[in-house]
């Protein structure tokens, strides 16, 4: 009779935690496409203003501003009382979430991005000249970005990362899942190859690492932030296929070649150094986290005390 009666018991519990994935990852969707829906109201100034209309560095700033949306809309699911733990993985009730960190997570995307790009250069597969440095613009763009960089973290690594670790023993649920829901919200951009959305689940994970061992959302956020500055602004080239009007270096598109580091539809994320890349420093924060014995805070139990 025991045995007859777990089988049912253990069928229910997994169909009762299918419905929770499921219910968490329709949350996501709906907090994301109502954010869009908001942010959009980041393209009236450009409407109404022919002198911001050409401005490259307003067209990038917009592009990135409709990101605020997704902003506002999360935090204001976070007051719901069953998500609210998840604003502690924000701020700092988590330990890793310091300056310490997140200028650690601004080198790391750096250096990841311009190690693939020198390569690309030093291959032939593409070629740069300068353009132009405008401080202000420089700094107004990071920004924008950094709002777009962090809005799809606090989506996929905290909101949708931090319930599935609360209602599932294993923390791969969490990392691969929203692993995947990240590359697959690049489905519709210009270019996608199945490399290269093979490359976004592979750094959707190690985003997930670093939060997982480091402790620190400021730190994906900031290595999400400076990867996509470092290569759309500051060196020009498309971004997960998206190109944009200013940046400080461009990219000679006519004398650009597909290689081992360049994709000339998606950019280096489409490449096999990136993927390379991607590998070698997830293994490293995996490395470490395990000889250092780092592990998260539960901000379930944090947010009971």
């Amino acid at each position: 009779m025991s045995e007859q009666t777990k089988e049912p018991s253990g069928f229910l519990n997994a169909v009762k935690k299918a419905g929770v994935f499921l219910l968490i990852i329709a949350a996501a969707l709906v907090i994301m496409g109502l954010g869009d829906l908001l942010g959009a109201v980041a393209y009236l100034p450009a409407k109404y203003s022919e002198t911001l209309k050409n401005n490259p560095a307003w067209q990038t700033m917009e592009m990135y501003l409709t990101f605020w949306g997704t902003w506002a809309v999360m935090l204001l699911a976070l007051l719901i009382p069953v998500n609210r733990p998840i604003y502690g993985a924000l701020g700092t009730k988590v330990k890793g979430n310091t300056w310490k960190h997140l200028g650690l997570g601004i080198l790391i995307g750096f250096g990841m991005n311009a190690l693939c790009i020198a390569v690309a250069v030093l291959t032939g597969s593409i070629h740069l000249s300068y353009n132009s440095f405008k401080p202000l613009s420089f700094l107004l763009v990071f920004a924008a970005v950094f709002i777009q960089s962090s809005a799809e973290e606090v989506v996929c690594r905290g909101f949708i990362y931090q319930h599935l670790r609360h209602q599932f023993t294993s923390p791969w649920v969490a990392i691969l899942c929203n692993s995947v829901l990240f590359s697959a919200l690049h489905l519709s951009n210009p270019g996608v190859t199945p490399l290269a959305l093979i490359n976004n689940t592979l750094v959707g994970i190690l985003l997930t690492m670093t939060v997982y061992y480091f402790d620190s959302f400021w730190c994906a956020a900031a290595i999400h932030t400076a990867w996509n500055f470092t290569q759309n602004i500051l060196f020009g080239l498309p971004n997960s296929g998206v190109e944009v009007p200013y940046s400080v270096f461009t990219l000679d598109k006519a004398t650009a070649v597909n290689g081992f580091a360049y994709d000339i539809g998606f950019g280096i994320e489409g490449t096999w150094c990136d993927l390379l890349v991607m590998l070698a420093v997830t293994v490293a924060i995996v490395l470490w986290g395990k000889k250092h014995n780092a592990k998260p805070t539960d901000i379930w139990v944090a947010e009971a005390k």
